[in-house]
């Protein structure tokens, strides 16, 4: 089976050690940062990260401040936003910014464990449509070469 890496930025994050020691009981690897500039630093060179688990509201900067950081490194990466914050606002521009997911706390571990497992079941797919049409593509040029071969 494969271990998923997953990165999780919260200000408060000692309180969620529960959650992550959950996580890594379902076979996640977990890393846990507690402000939003470390995890930008460990992004820029740590380039097997699955998903992001992205907290709204931490001190230096907004959770949408730090997605918007993220996109500028890997605009792919799979990020779920975690806040305490019901405001429509808020959740329309993590929207905006290609969120994979959004959930309200307080949470429950299967919550957020649902989450991941669907935003990782749902970029496989993405990912097996992808190199589904590249094959295709590449079976035309094969099929092209040998059809100029002959």
């Amino acid at each position: 089976m494969q271990r998923y890496r997953i990165l999780w930025v919260d200000d408060e994050i000692e309180l969620l050690k529960p959650y992550v020691l959950f996580l890594r009981e379902k076979g996640f690897d977990i890393k846990t940062f507690n402000n939003p500039f470390s995890l930008l630093d460990h992004i820029k060179i740590d380039k097997k990260v699955d998903v992001i688990l992205l907290d709204e509201n931490m001190p230096g900067l907004t959770g949408i401040g730090v997605l918007n950081e993220i996109n500028k490194i890997n605009s792919f990466l799979p990020v779920i936003m975690i806040t305490k914050n019901e405001e429509e606002n808020i959740m329309n521009e993590a929207i905006g910014n290609k969120i994979s997911d959004y959930l309200i706390k307080p949470l429950n571990p299967n919550q957020i464990f649902i989450s991941i497992k669907r935003v990782l079941e749902n970029n496989k797919i993405v990912s097996a449509k992808w190199l589904g049409l590249e094959s295709r593509q590449l079976q035309l040029v094969f099929y092209l070469l040998k059809t100029l071969e002959s």
